[in-house]
């Protein structure tokens, strides 16, 4: 049995396994013990920190809403406003998690399965997102850089839905464009045209200020 070698206490160490285990296999998939193993320890001392499987499943919950409510603060904080300037080329909730997460990351993963299960966390998370979603909304709204439209408790919905299906479609969508849309390569692509059309519509003009070597709007890359 290896030894905890970095400078996460024990527990942590079993909360980030478990993460990565429930995101690559589903919750349900995983036992007590597997998730021993990778953490390299004993069951029992899962279940000393953790009391059960559904303990450590509601921290890892909690954690990853912490995570989350940490990265959508950048939107509701001062220069919230300035990540949905279209100049900025930045796109909201997922440029913000392109540039904090590693790749290997397993959040995006895990905020996949939570989001689309029955599971009490998963409709915690989405309300949670939502009420910061109409926060940033707000706030864009008094910066002048969004209007709340007829229905702004809407508007948030759409738009933290739109935010959301690059997560819930990753794999999906890198099929087809080739790059994986939430790497810093895929979010170069991704932000400027959706940031195109919400500030101007699909009839919007492709930007002419785009970087060189990027293919103007409708031709092939």
């Amino acid at each position: 049995m290896r030894s905890i070698s970095d400078d996460r206490t024990a527990r942590a160490v079993i909360r980030d396994e478990a993460l990565r285990l429930f995101s690559e296999r589903g919750p349900e998939a995983v036992t007590v013990r597997q998730i021993a193993t990778a953490a390299g320890v004993s069951a029992g001392l899962v279940v000393h920190h953790f009391g059960s499987k559904d303990g450590l499943r509601e921290e890892v919950d909690q954690y990853v809403l912490a995570a989350f409510e940490a990265m959508l603060a950048e939107l509701t904080g001062e220069g919230g406003a300035d990540l949905l300037d279209p100049q900025a080329q930045t796109g909201s909730l997922s440029e913000v998690m392109a540039r904090h997460l590693p790749a290997e990351s397993p959040l995006p993963g895990y905020l996949r399965r939570l989001l689309l299960s029955d599971a009490e966390a998963g409709r915690m998370l989405f309300r949670r997102l939502y009420e910061l979603s109409t926060v940033a909304l707000t706030g864009l709204t008094r910066a002048g850089l969004a209007a709340p439209g007829r229905d702004p408790a809407a508007r948030a919905a759409f738009l933290l839905a739109g935010d959301l299906a690059l997560f819930l479609l990753r794999d999906r969508i890198a099929d087809v464009l080739g790059t994986d849309p939430l790497s810093a390569e895929g979010m170069a692509r991704w932000a400027p045209e959706m940031l195109s059309i919400y500030a101007g519509g699909l009839t919007a003009a492709p930007d002419t200020d785009a970087p060189e070597g990027e293919p103007p709007e409708g031709e092939p890359s």
